[in-house]
């Protein structure tokens, strides 16, 4: 039988294997790197998308904000607006009743009854006068209780003092002024337009 040495043919299959697989591990390292590296860029380009998506939305924020400042702007320029129509609608609305209260009040002084000084303060009312006695200080209070236009007479203070023998009531009367309805105002003004 001959011998035959098959060492060198192993060693060399041994080394091409080894190669083999030298070549198998750096390419599966090449190819390893480039999908990491593949994977690296896609990442980087959905984070620089992301990034130009917020900078978009971050222009369309400061772009609204500065419209909703426009807006708060407007909004308190209304409510100023309006207040000031409020405050115009109030002062047309009470200008004739200044003149109904100069009149209510001279048709409710009973005889016997004179007014001094009068003060008025929003709706509080002080009168104070002089009477003949202290019976025509009570029918004024009652006039003032049953008019349309004032409320609420509370007495103060009455001192009845001689004046040139006759004797004479000094009074300090407190009321309020009141807005009758407007079905109780339309039969003043009428009667006020017949005569």
């Amino acid at each position: 039988m001959a011998k035959i040495n098959l060492l060198p043919w192993r060693e060399e299959l041994r080394k091409q294997k080894q190669r083999e697989f030298g070549f198998t591990a750096i390419g599966s390292a090449v190819i390893a790197g480039l999908i990491v590296l593949l994977a690296h860029l896609h990442v980087s380009g959905l984070i620089d998308n992301q990034n130009q998506r917020n900078a978009f939305l971050e222009q369309e924020i400061a772009i609204l904000q500065k419209r909703i400042g426009e807006i708060n702007k407007l909004e308190k320029l209304k409510a100023d607006l309006l207040a000031r129509m409020n405050v115009i609608q109030e002062l047309q609305r009470s200008r004739p009743e200044s003149v109904h209260l100069m009149d209510e009040l001279v048709r409710s002084l009973p005889e016997g009854v004179h007014l001094e000084t009068f003060t008025q303060k929003d709706k509080s009312l002080t009168m104070k006068g002089v009477a003949q006695s202290n019976a025509r200080v009570s029918d004024y209070m009652r006039n003032i209780d049953s008019s349309d236009w004032l409320a609420n007479p509370r007495l103060d203070l009455i001192k009845t003092k001689a004046v040139e023998r006759r004797r004479v009531a000094n009074f300090t009367l407190r009321g309020s002024q009141k807005t009758p309805k407007k079905d109780q105002a339309q039969p003043a003004k009428s009667a006020g337009g017949e005569s």
